[in-house]
């Protein structure tokens, strides 16, 4: 939903056209936060008629070539944000914005559309199958096997040896705490 009804934007664009008050002090009337929003509803409406005020219902795709467009133009010309968004018929500058931005950090790949929402789980086992067809070489299998049993075989030392004595263990890491503490008062 749209913070400002089309209703409001008339309201106050009527108000500024009359010639009775500025943009600062409409802004400061109606409690907005900033005299941004009055000012691109005035120019909208100028060279667009009501059409420039009404937002779209449903989200509209721009191509790639309109993108880089629009930010050509913008560059070329020096216009604003407002004045480059009035000439190509958007009621929003905030989009160029957005464009300028992803192109000045990507390039033009940083215009193509995004895929959207949570991918498919079909493409997990997908990344399964990847792994398994990366094969090792026999040498490489022999390496990973061989570290696999020195951590068996570590790990299992370690169990018998805190089954005979749990205490031990606690023990020895006092001991290394205790140490530890003794060398951070000295310091």
């Amino acid at each position: 939903m749209a913070k400002y009804s089309e209703e409001f934007k008339m309201k106050l664009i009527t108000e500024y056209l009359e010639g009775n008050i500025g943009y600062g002090s409409l802004a400061k009337k109606y409690n907005m936060g900033s005299q941004t929003p009055i000012r691109e509803w005035v120019k909208a409406y100028e060279l667009q008629g009501m059409d420039g005020l009404i937002r779209s219902k449903t989200k509209k795709e721009y191509s790639v070539q309109f993108k880089l467009h629009t930010i050509q133009f913008m560059l070329n010309t020096g216009a604003s944000y407002l004045d480059t968004a009035v000439h190509f018929n958007l009621n929003n500058p905030s989009l160029i914005v957005r464009w300028m931005k992803e192109f000045r950090e990507q390039g033009v790949e940083g215009l193509k559309p995004k895929t959207k929402g949570r991918p498919s789980m079909s493409k997990k086992p997908n990344k399964q199958k990847k792994k398994e067809e990366k094969k090792l070489t026999r040498e490489e299998e022999l390496e990973r096997e061989n570290e696999l049993l020195r951590l068996e075989n570590a790990y299992l030392k370690k169990l018998k040896a805190f089954r005979e004595n749990p205490n031990a263990f606690h023990e020895k890491h006092k001991q290394k705490w205790h140490l530890n503490s003794k060398k951070k008062d000295s310091d």
